[in-house]
């Protein structure tokens, strides 16, 4: 496993948009090896075939997973620096945001963002990545007006992800001005429609009650990571501001009265949360 992670990590260093785009299949291929299980009859790939025109695996059900060998032996590696994908991904956001925007180079972003979604959610201390401002903003540059809808739709998702049973890391997005990028993109006139869909829904989300993840904090594990800031961080003054204060949780009704400062009728999104609660969470 090392040796592959190894030469995928050498294909996402690179600056060459094929060599990028090989080390994601290849990081994709691992982690559809980790979570998927084959279809092991001949009447399954049938029925298989017969559905879809294809043979196709299934996700495999979490208490399998967790006894994995495989799916163990990825968890433990992601403990550490030097095979951690989610800070290889990270570099490559960073280095793809860079180049501008064009088709390629986007649709590079997307992959890029929904292979780190992926990992997120397979190990989720990796989100304690994006406590850090640098890391953080890199998100939130994406969501800028001047990136394609696809890139920002793919970002909202990532930093629902990042943000899942993540306290400390929703109060780094909030002293970054994060709600101010999501509700300014929301107002835009540009915003197509689909990521505003996609917005409403991350307000939804940022609007629920908080719980903490129950796993070991992993800030530690990545504590000697060192990287230059995004672009939005080297704007000075001008900036998002510095993030200060990332622990303790807040209300709903705590969070209604921040995103109110951007938006107006919050109270509405809260009363519609309580009353469908899309989310399967109850406020009791």
């Amino acid at each position: 496993m090392e040796n592959l992670l190894s030469l995928s990590f050498d294909y996402l260093s690179s600056f060459d948009g094929v060599k990028i785009r090989k080390g994601l299949r290849q990081l994709e291929g691992l982690l559809a090896q980790i979570c998927l299980s084959r279809t092991t009859t001949a009447a399954e790939r049938r029925r298989s075939m017969a559905i879809d025109g294809v043979a196709k695996s299934s996700p495999k059900d979490l208490a399998s997973l967790s006894e994995d060998p495989a799916f163990r032996e990825f968890f433990k590696l992601q403990e550490g620096f030097e095979w951690n994908v989610a800070i290889r991904l990270i570099s490559c956001l960073e280095r793809l945001l860079g180049k501008g925007s064009n088709g390629q180079n986007d649709l590079l972003l997307v992959s890029t963002l929904d292979l780190l979604r992926g990992v997120l959610l397979v190990h989720p201390p990796s989100r304690s990545l994006f406590a850090r401002e640098i890391y953080m903003n890199l998100l939130l540059d994406l969501l800028e007006p001047s990136s394609c809808p696809a890139v920002q739709s793919s970002a909202v998702l990532t930093l629902v992800t990042a943000l899942l049973e993540q306290p400390s890391i929703t109060r780094c997005f909030e002293n970054l001005d994060g709600l101010l990028t999501v509700t300014s993109l929301f107002k835009n006139r540009g915003t197509s429609r689909e990521v505003k869909l996609k917005l409403v829904e991350f307000l939804y989300f940022y609007l629920m009650p908080e719980i903490p993840y129950a796993g070991r904090d992993a800030a530690n594990v990545h504590g000697g990571l060192h990287r230059s800031p995004s672009k939005a961080s080297r704007l000075g003054s001008g900036g998002r501001e510095r993030a200060e204060g990332v622990e303790g949780t807040r209300t709903t009704n705590e969070k209604q009265s921040l995103l109110g400062r951007y938006l107006n009728n919050v109270e509405d999104l809260v009363e519609d949360l309580k009353e469908t609660a899309p989310f399967g969470t109850s406020f009791g």
